[in-house]
C-alpha cells in the first residue's frame, strides 16, 4: 500500500499541464491508480491525463516495485467499501435484522424508542421516482451524519484506502463533482472543493441511520447510545434556508400608494399674479424618503413633498408677542443658490407655544390598527413603544380611549384618565395582530368614545395608527373624507400615523389628515415615535389656529415670473381664500411653516415665458399703486373654537431684500437647502444642473445649533442620494 510520505513526495513531482490544477489532479490521480490498467498509464508518463516528470515516474516505479505484493490486498479493499455501500442501501429499504440480540431493531425514524419493536413486511421494489428521491436522502444522509460526527483521520492504511475508494463512487448530481478530501493525516488539504449544493432538510422527525448515528450491523448498545447523543440536535426547530450571498432575495410586492401630482409650474405673474394654497405641517413625505434612501434606492417622485421636507425641522423663527396673535409671520427676499436670474421669497410662519402649564386638558382616542399585516416589528410592536411614549409625556387628568378594528372594531379601553397609566399600558401591551380591516367601523367607534368624554375647551383628538388601506366598509378615500368632514364639525380632530412599508395608503392618510384637522405623520424607527409624539407633542396635540391659508399676490410691475416651491397637494382655488367654508391646514403650539417661491425680477433677463404683445400699458401707465412691492402676502386663519376667519397681511418690499445669499439666516439657508434637496429627489428642472455637493455645502454651513441631529441625519441622507443618483 502507498504510504502518506510517497503520496507526499509523488503530489510534489508532479508538473503542471495547461489549463490544468496539477497538485490536486496528480494526488487524485494517485489515490485512484490501483488497478493495473492506471499502473501501466503511470509508468508511461501519465495519471489521468497529467503530465508527469520523469522524477514522478521514477519514483511512482519504485513505489509500485515495493507494493506490487499488496496488489491482491488492494481488489479487495477497493470491493469492501462497495459491498458496504451497496449493503446499506439495502439495509434502508428494510429494518436490518442483524442485532446484538437477534432481534430486529428499529432507528428513531421507524418508531419511538420506547416502543417495541415489530417485523417489518417486505417492501415491493421502488419505482424510478422512489429511486430519485432516495438518491437525494442519501445524500442528506451523508451531510447530517457529517454534521453529528467530527471528521477524524484515518487510523490505518486500510482506513485510508476505504476512504479512498468510496471517494471514487457516483456522487450525486446536487453535489461537487470534483474530487474533495478535506483531510489527509489530520491536516487540511490547501487546494479545498468547490462550495456544494445541498438538498432542503428532512422535515422535523424524520431522521436517517446516519443522522441519528446509526450504521448497519452495529451493537444495540452502541446504536442507543449514539441515538442519545443525537437526539437534542435532532429536535431542534427547522430553520429556514438562508438565500445564498450571490443571489437577491425576492422582494414582495410594494402596494404603498402616494398621491400622483404635477409640479407647480412658472406663472406670468401678469396673467396669473395670485397665487393660494393651504398651510401643511405634515412631516410624513420626510420620512417616507429617509427609510427609502436608507434601504439603499431613490424614492419615487410622487413621494416627495418638498414642504412636508422643508417643515420637518424646528426653525426659529420669530413668534408672537402674545397669545391673542395666533402666529407671526416674516418674509425675506433671497437671491436663489441654483439661478443667478432669480430670486427666492420665503415666508416663515410661527405659531404661538403654549406654556405646558397652560396647556388645556386632552381627550385623546387611540384608534389602532390590529389587523393580520400589523404583524411585523416596524409596525404594530413599533406602535405600541410609539404610544407608551405618549402615555408617559400626558397629565395625570387627560383622557385615553383605545378602540382597535381587525375584521370589526371593538374598544379596549374605556375613557381612562393617564392617572391610571399602568392600566393604559397594559391593555397596549396587549394588543395582538389578526384580521383583516375595517377602518370605517373603528373610526365611527373611535369618534363616539371621543364624544362621550368630549372635553369643553379642551383638545378632543382621535389618533389614527395603521399601516394601509381600509378593507373592509368604506373604503373610498372621499367615502372617509366626507365622513371625516361630519365628524370634525363636533369638534373632535383626527391626526393619522403611519406604520410600516409595502402596504401603505400615503394618500388616504393624508386625505383624512387634512379633512380631519389633524397632522400626517409616518413613523418608521422609536427616534421618530420619540420626536412626533414626546418632542413634538404640544405642537401635534394643541390646534392653535386651523383652516390657514395664505394668498400672494405679485406685482407684476416687479416681477415677471414665479412658481411656488411645493405645496402641490394643497392649492386652492382664488376665491377660496376667502370662503369660510373651504377647509385648509392647521398651525399647532409652536409650529414652524415655512414656504418658498422662487421669482423672477421684471427686466432680470430669466423669464421663461414670453411677454405679451398687447396689454402692457395696464401696468406701464404710471398709475400703478404701490409699485415698489414684490408681493403683497395675505394670511387668513380660525382661532380652534370659532368659524369665522381673521386676516394678517405683510407687504414685501425691497426692505425684506438680503443682498446675498449667505447674509440670510442660519435657518433661512438651511430650509432652502432641504427645498433644494426634495426638488432634486424629485428631478425638477429647476434643480437639474445644481448637484448634491451644492446642496451638501449649503447646509454644512448652516447646520447651526442641531440638538437632535436632524439636520446631521439631513446630510447623510444628502450623501445617500448622491451615491444612489450618481450626483447627478
Amino acid at each position: 500500500m502507498v504510504d502518506d510520505n510517497e503520496l507526499r513526495k509523488l503530489r510534489n513531482a508532479a508538473v503542471p499541464a495547461p489549463g490544468e490544477s496539477a497538485k490536486a489532479r496528480a494526488f487524485e490521480a494517485a489515490l485512484r491508480a490501483y488497478d493495473q490498467e492506471n499502473i501501466s498509464a503511470v509508468t508511461q508518463g501519465s495519471v489521468g491525463g497529467l503530465r508527469l516528470t520523469e522524477r514522478a515516474q521514477k519514483l511512482w516505479s519504485e513505489i509500485m516495485q515495493k507494493k506490487f505484493i499488496a496488489t491482491p490486498a488492494l481488489a479487495g479493499l477497493v470491493a469492501l467499501p462497495i459491498a458496504g455501500y451497496a449493503t446499506f442501501h439495502m439495509l434502508r429499504e428494510q429494518p436490518s435484522p442483524f442485532g446484538g440480540d437477534e432481534k430486529i431493531t428499529e432507528t428513531l425514524a421507524d418508531k419511538p424508542a420506547t416502543q417495541k419493536p415489530t417485523v417489518a413486511e417486505p417492501k415491493q421494489a421502488p419505482t424510478a421516482l422512489e429511486k430519485d428521491k432516495k438518491a437525494d436522502l442519501d445524500v442528506e444522509s451523508r451531510d447530517a451524519s457529517d454534521a453529528l460526527a467530527p471528521a477524524a483521520p484515518p487510523n490505518s492504511e486500510s482506513d485510508a484506502a476505504g476512504g479512498a475508494a468510496q471517494s471514487s463512487a457516483p456522487v450525486s448530481p446536487t453535489v461537487s463533482s470534483r474530487f474533495d478530501l478535506k483531510t489527509y493525516s489530520g491536516k487540511e488539504v490547501e487546494y479545498g472543493t468547490l462550495p456544494t449544493s445541498r438538498p432542503a432538510p428532512a422535515p422535523s422527525g424524520e431522521v436517517s441511520r446516519e443522522s441519528a448515528g446509526l450504521m448497519p450491523n452495529a451493537p444495540n448498545a452502541a446504536r442507543a447510545n449514539r441515538v442519545q447523543a443525537a437526539e437534542p440536535k435532532l429536535m431542534a426547530p427547522q430553520q429556514p434556508a438562508a438565500i445564498p450571498a450571490d443571489q437577491i432575495a425576492p422582494q414582495e410586492e410594494n402596494r404603498d400608494r402616494v398621491q400622483d401630482f404635477k409640479t407647480n409650474p412658472v406663472h406670468a405673474a401678469l396673467q396669473d399674479p395670485v397665487s393660494t394654497f393651504s398651510i401643511d405641517v405634515d412631516t410624513a413625505s420626510y420620512s417616507f424618503v429617509r427609510g427609502s434612501l436608507k434601504q439603499g434606492y431613490l424614492p419615487q417622485a410622487d413621494a416627495v413633498r418638498v414642504e412636508e421636507m422643508i417643515n420637518y425641522f424646528p426653525y426659529d423663527w420669530k413668534g408672537p408677542e402674545s397669545a391673542s396673535t395666533p402666529f407671526n409671520s416674516t418674509v425675506s427676499v433671497m437671491p436663489t443658490p441654483w439661478n443667478a436670474h432669480t430670486k427666492l421669497m420665503h415666508v416663515a410662519i410661527k405659531g404661538f407655544d403654549i406654556k405646558p402649564t397652560e396647556q388645556p386638558k386632552a381627550n385623546l382616542v387611540f384608534l389602532i390598527d390590529v389587523s393580520g399585516s400589523m404583524d411585523e416589528p416596524d409596525k404594530l410592536p413599533l406602535l405600541k413603544s410609539a404610544f407608551r411614549l405618549l402615555v408617559s409625556k400626558l397629565k395625570a387628568d387627560d383622557t385615553i380611549s383605545i378602540v382597535t378594528y381587525a375584521g370589526d372594531a371593538g374598544t379596549v379601553l374605556m375613557p381612562t384618565k393617564v392617572a391610571e397609566k399602568d392600566k393604559i399600558l397594559n391593555a397596549i401591551d396587549n394588543l395582538q395582530p389578526g384580521g383583516s380591516t375595517a377602518g370605517e367601523a373603528g373610526i365611527k367607534e373611535a369618534y363616539k368614545l371621543a364624544q362621550q368624554s368630549f372635553i369643553k375647551d379642551g383638545v378632543n383628538r382621535v389618533m389614527l395608527a395603521t399601516d394601509g388601506d381600509f378593507n373592509v366598509g368604506q373604503t373610498d378615500d372621499d367615502d372617509l373624507k366626507r365622513l371625516i368632514e361630519s365628524e370634525r364639525k363636533t369638534g373632535v380632530f383626527l391626526s393619522v400615523f403611519g406604520f410600516g412599508r409595502g402596504n401603505l395608503n400615503d394618500e388616504m392618510m393624508q386625505t383624512i389628515a387634512q379633512n380631519g384637522n389633524g397632522t400626517a405623520a409616518y413613523i418608521d424607527t422609536l427616534a421618530e415615535a420619540e420626536k412626533v409624539l414626546v418632542e413634538d407633542a404640544s405642537s401635534t396635540l394643541f390646534t392653535i389656529a386651523k383652516d390657514v391659508k395664505i394668498q400672494v399676490e405679485f406685482n407684476p410691475d416687479k416681477v415677471s415670473e414665479y412658481r411656488l416651491i411645493g405645496y402641490e397637494t394643497r392649492a386652492l382655488n382664488r376665491e377660496d381664500f376667502n370662503n369660510d367654508r373651504v377647509d385648509a391646514g392647521d398651525i399647532g403650539s409652536g409650529h414652524s411653516v415655512t414656504a418658498i417661491y422662487e421669482i423672477t425680477p421684471k427686466g432680470g433677463g430669466g423669464e421663461q415665458i414670453d411677454p405679451l404683445r398687447y396689454g402692457q400699458a395696464t401696468v406701464n401707465n404710471g398709475g400703478v399703486v404701490n409699485a415698489d412691492e414684490y408681493a403683497f402676502v395675505k394670511i387668513r386663519y380660525k382661532l380652534p373654537n370659532e368659524d369665522v376667519s381673521k386676516l394678517i397681511t405683510t407687504p414685501v418690499t425691497s426692505a425684506n431684500e438680503v443682498a446675498s445669499f449667505d447674509q440670510a439666516s442660519t435657518d433661512q439657508r438651511f430650509s432652502v437647502a432641504v427645498a433644494a434637496f426634495g426638488q432634486k429627489l424629485r428631478d425638477e428642472d429647476a434643480t437639474a444642473k445644481f448637484g448634491y455637493d451644492k446642496i451638501m455645502e449649503i447646509a454644512t454651513a448652516a447646520r447651526g445649533a442641531d440638538p437632535f441631529g436632524y439636520r446631521s441625519e439631513f446630510l447623510s441622507l444628502v450623501r445617500l442620494a448622491s451615491a444612489l443618483g450618481g450626483n447627478r
